[in-house]
């Protein structure tokens, strides 16, 4: 492996003032409530309406101040979403098995009964993640879905954000953002019982809440910067390679890039389009210093080690933009990835926003032990068991003896009741 170009890619890592800030700010809100909630969200944001959640009449309002053109292809995502979420729905089962005469296993599937939806946007209107937490939950058969957000710099909200939670399922829209929103949900605030859940993307104060809630209540994952990687064989122009390079760099300037190549000419080649093409972006403030300090380019000797180096990366998103004929190879062994777009026809936006697989994916390397926001995350697999007296005596025998092998005379003793009474 030789690098054509260094880059330091920040994981998710400790940050001892962020923590604090947060700590202190969870104690605050858990102590004062409500009060701490507008205190914070008139200091941060500018935002101290008379109620933080929407009305009836205010989100139809916001609903009716929706381009046509927007609601159409705000349907249109959200039925490819919900879509995908009822197929993967379909492999989820009950089941019930008799181990042994008598002894009958079984497990249920079943969906968390809350679930607080954060959706970014204060700065922009990032409506598209409304779908990727609500429709999986609604279709998991969550009951009661909170939807929060930021408001918009100055007041106010975007109506096409409303519109899309709204089209999503959400039962009650929040508008009220970072720390204090989801505090609100956690701990229960007004007539909002704690939730079982937060799920959602966020800034580092966001994430640093919800690492801390964990355990008050669930959490989807810790999800931040963004990152992507790149196989590219040759076979696509470098154009297009550096098109879905920098539309990732735009994220963040902390955004993870890397780029796997097996020629140095075509290497160098991507290299000059990516320069070429980041004048011209609108976002160049952000994309170009995130380029500069985070992307890398590298050469692999072989598939195989571009698959090695993609694992051990474990990105975000995982783009392989090789020919028809390879994309199989690698579809088969690549194994640590958040979302994977096999082929130049897809992109990392078309799964950010519309083609229905979900956006809310694992970075730092939390690839190689999770995936992302799905259906199943929001469902509970709980088992249970029960057993005839005759059943019960076979197993209790072997507990009663591994309970005394493990020094535990109470476990023990639950067993030897159960064998005195149906032994009879």
């Amino acid at each position: 492996m030789k690098m054509i170009k260094q880059g330091y890619h920040r994981l998710f890592e400790a940050d001892a003032e962020t923590a604090r800030i947060v700590s202190e700010m969870l104690l605050d809100l858990e102590r004062h409530g409500m009060d701490a909630v507008r205190r914070y969200s008139s200091q941060f944001d500018q935002w101290s309406p008379e109620s933080f959640e929407l009305s009836e009449q205010q989100i139809a309002e916001a609903v009716s101040r929706v381009p046509e053109q927007i609601l159409e292809d705000t349907a249109y995502s959200q039925d490819n979403v919900r879509g995908f979420a009822k197929a993967q729905m379909e492999m989820f089962r009950d089941l019930e098995v008799e181990i042994r005469p008598g002894a009958v296993l079984g497990h249920k599937n079943i969906p968390i009964r809350s679930l607080a939806s954060y959706i970014p946007g204060g700065a922009y209107p990032l409506f598209g993640s409304a779908q990727m937490s609500i429709i999986p939950a609604r279709v998991a058969g969550v009951e009661n879905i909170y939807a929060f957000t930021p408001p918009v710099k100055g007041g106010g909200y975007y109506p096409a954000t409303i519109n899309a939670m709204r089209q999503a399922g959400a039962d009650r829209i929040f508008i009220l953002g970072g720390v204090p929103a989801l505090a609100m949900a956690a701990f229960g605030m007004e007539d909002l019982q704690p939730v079982d859940m937060i799920c959602g993307a966020g800034n580092k104060y966001v994430a640093e809440a919800k690492r801390q809630l964990f355990g008050r209540c669930g959490i989807d994952l810790l999800a931040g910067p963004s990152e992507i990687a790149i196989i590219a064989d040759g076979s696509v122009e470098p154009y297009i390679v550096a098109a879905d390079i920098l539309g990732q760099a735009e994220h963040d300037l902390n955004t993870g890039l890397i780029l796997i190549c097996f020629d140095e000419d075509y290497a160098r080649r991507c290299l000059d389009e990516i320069a070429r093409q980041l004048p011209q972006l609108g976002t160049r403030n952000i994309a170009e210093p995130a380029w500069n300090n985070n992307g890398q380019v590298c050469l692999a000797d072989s598939r195989e080690e571009a698959v090695a180096l993609c694992d051990d990366w474990a990105p975000e998103h995982l783009e392989v933009l090789a020919a028809p004929s390879e994309q199989q190879y690698y579809l088969q062994r690549l194994r640590n990835y958040g979302s994977l777009f096999l082929g130049e026809e897809t992109t990392v936006a078309y799964g950010d926003k519309t083609i229905g697989t979900n956006h809310i994916l694992p970075t730092s390397r939390a690839a190689r032990s999770t995936g992302g926001v799905w259906v199943g995350k929001f469902l509970k697999t709980v088992t249970y068991q029960r057993c005839t007296p005759t059943a019960s005596v076979e197993i209790g025998e072997v507990v009663e003896r591994q309970c005394q092998a493990e020094h535990l005379p109470g476990h023990a003793q639950s067993a030897t009741v159960r064998l005195e009474k149906y032994r009879r």
